[in-house]
């Protein structure tokens, strides 16, 4: 069972985790007009087909059709699941996260708990 993570919270994560600081950390990105490009971690090429646009807050790869946001791509490029990801993020930019429940994959329903 997976903790249950209110959207408020993934919208703070979203919202104060930089996305191009983050994937700097795996990519090595150039800025291009309003955009930053790079080499896709995903897939292998010569061409930079990877784009981060800070504005929008998402990446996109151009050859494989990769793309999300800043808790996608620790999810994909760490192997984490989403609540992994936003605790990761969360102790990176300094939010504290708090679980209101749990999520069970298998019956796929959202068990809250009372707050305490």
């Amino acid at each position: 069972m997976a903790y249950f993570i209110d959207e408020g919270t993934i919208e703070e994560i979203k919202d104060r985790a930089d996305i191009v600081s983050v994937i700097s950390d795996y990519v090595d990105l150039k800025k291009v007009g309003a955009n930053h490009k790079g080499l896709c971690p995903f897939h292998g090429e010569k061409t930079p087909s990877f784009t981060v646009s800070s504005s929008k807050g998402i990446y996109k790869c151009f050859g494989c059709g990769e793309g999300g946001n800043v808790i996608n791509f620790v999810m994909k490029i760490e192997n984490l699941s989403f609540p992994e990801a936003c605790k990761k993020l969360g102790d990176t930019f300094g939010i504290k996260i708090e679980s209101k429940g749990s999520y069970d994959e298998k019956e796929k329903k959202v068990y809250l708990r009372e707050p305490e």
